[in-house]
């Protein structure tokens, strides 16, 4: 079945666009789309745990974003912007750049530390070979800023934004470093939220998956279908695949905090939805026409147009659901996008 990329194109005003996380977590807007009576109804995020039920199994990923944006400049004096990817090994690392470094050497800080461009692969990540005995890590931690997207819009002016993003531009659960995008439909749940859910009854999983570029590299095919998604990693240990696995025997409901949540279940699960406890890697993309096989709930924010995650939500969901949701969202004034809204696909 082909998927033409214009058909997961929509218009939105930019000031729709959110900018800035809302003052708390938890205040955020929540569409409710129901997807077998078809309806829409309007809610606040803080009311979340109504729509749960007692022996629910709520899947939430507790990666933790670093601080991959660094300005540095080339040995030649200009400027330059990297995005930090991955380690590849030891004083190798690959980075993503709108600027032309090829064969340069990169200069971080006053000559604290400095590497060289070593090539650029398919995927268009660039290799910087950094000196022996240099601390990648520290580099990072030094002189690194949060990766928010380009559209979240971060200039020197925004000194008091730029460090809110340390605190908001992750969830309240991170504890695993590694992503360099945070998993946005959990930016809205508070410990008190969590702590509610558990007093109802909802068994909480945790789920690892690093969010790189894969979750967010642009589709560039004609048909969406024909897009290969990027690895990203994850990780799932034996108690937390048992807390899903025993929900799943017992009829309960997962309800997947977020499509990386999503991805990560779908790849591990077997034909009767239940999951392997794994490590590795997934390059899984979920398009219109796929059969879920673990999830029966999903929490999500409104994606960008042509995305990766907005295909998977239309494959949850259904296209003309989706937008027709989407269509709702822009005439009642919800905010879009990572520091944006919610939407609860029930």
């Amino acid at each position: 079945m082909k998927l033409p990329i214009e058909d997961y194109s929509f218009n939105l005003p930019a000031e729709r666009i959110a900018q800035i996380p809302q003052e708390k977590r938890d205040e955020s807007k929540l569409l409710i789309l129901d997807r077998k009576n078809n309806t829409l109804k309007h809610d606040i995020f803080k009311n979340i745990c109504s729509y749960f039920s007692s022996g629910d199994c709520l899947v939430i990923n507790k990666t933790r974003v670093f601080p991959a944006r660094v300005a540095a400049k080339k040995a030649t004096g200009g400027k330059v912007e990297l995005l930090f990817v991955r380690e590849l090994a030891r004083s190798r690392w690959s980075v993503l750049t709108r600027d032309k470094i090829q064969k340069s050497r990169i200069i971080f800080g006053d000559n604290k530390a400095s590497a060289i461009v070593s090539g650029k692969d398919v995927s268009g990540e660039f290799v910087l070979e950094f000196d022996d005995g240099i601390s990648v890590k520290n580099i990072i931690k030094q002189f690194g800023e949060m990766p928010t997207p380009p559209y979240i819009k971060r200039n020197t002016d925004c000194t008091e934004f730029k460090k809110k993003d340390f605190e908001r531009y992750q969830t309240v659960y991170a504890s695993n470093t590694g992503s360099i995008a945070a998993p946005t439909a959990g930016l809205h749940f508070t410990d008190e939220l969590l702590n509610e859910a558990k007093n109802k009854g909802v068994n909480i999983a945790e789920i690892v998956l690093h969010v790189g570029w894969g979750t967010f590299k642009p589709i560039s095919t004609k048909d969406i279908t024909e897009h290969k998604m990027l690895p990203e990693s994850y990780f799932v240990d034996q108690s937390q695949a048992d807390i899903i696995n025993i929900a799943k025997r017992l009829n309960k409901r997962i309800i997947a905090v977020g499509t990386t949540s999503v991805r990560t279940l779908e790849t591990l699960a077997d034909n009767n939805g239940e999951i392997n406890h794994d490590s590795g890697e997934t390059g899984l993309f979920i398009t219109p026409g796929y059969k879920f096989k673990c999830i029966d709930i999903m929490l999500t924010n409104f994606h960008t147009p042509q995305s990766t995650p907005l295909a998977l939500v239309c494959a949850l969901a259904g296209r003309d659901k989706i937008f027709n949701a989407y269509n709702e969202a822009i005439k009642n004034n919800y905010r879009f996008y990572s520091y944006g809204d919610a939407m609860l696909i029930i």
